[in-house]
């Protein structure tokens, strides 16, 4: 199955428009996350949200935000000006989380996404967890079995 998560920065605005058979809104924008390595370059990667999704991401999300996009990777072929064609990278966006904002461009080392989150002050006793309990031993041979037969070593 095609699902994927990925922690990005938004460096275009999402731009609102609608299909032109049955006005279903379409959110594009696009987004930029750090290389793999230390020394790779910044990455660029267009989002696409499909539906109410797309109204939401463009009310609610602006350029220098930080955001966990869940969703489907995609490769589109296009065609460039110089004459060959190129392949790109688009995700389709199932679900939008905001992750904070950047004053600068920190993509190198990013944090965790709980160094955000409040810390819990909840009083109450967490619950346990329960462990499993080993399973019942094989019963024993019968008396009347061959007593040449160890049966507490086999072989698998």
């Amino acid at each position: 199955m095609n699902n994927c998560m990925l922690l990005a920065e938004i460096v275009q605005a999402p731009q609102l428009r609608y299909t032109s058979d049955n006005q279903l809104p379409v959110a594009e924008f696009v987004v930029q996350f750090p290389g793999l390595r230390e020394g790779d370059p910044v990455s660029q990667m267009k989002v696409v949200g499909w539906g109410n999704l797309a109204q939401e991401i463009q009310e609610n999300y602006q350029v220098g935000q930080r955001v966990l996009l869940e969703g489907r990777l995609g490769m589109n072929t296009v065609e460039r000006p110089e004459g060959y064609k190129e392949k790109q990278a688009e995700l389709t966006v199932q679900r939008i989380y905001n992750a904070g904002t950047f004053a600068t461009m920190p993509m190198a080392a990013p944090t965790p996404l709980t160094a955000n989150a409040p810390a819990a002050t909840s009083a109450a006793p967490r619950p346990a967890v329960a462990t499993p309990r080993p399973a019942a031993p094989p019963p024993s041979p019968a008396a009347d079995s061959d007593p040449g037969i160890n049966y507490d070593e086999i072989p698998f």
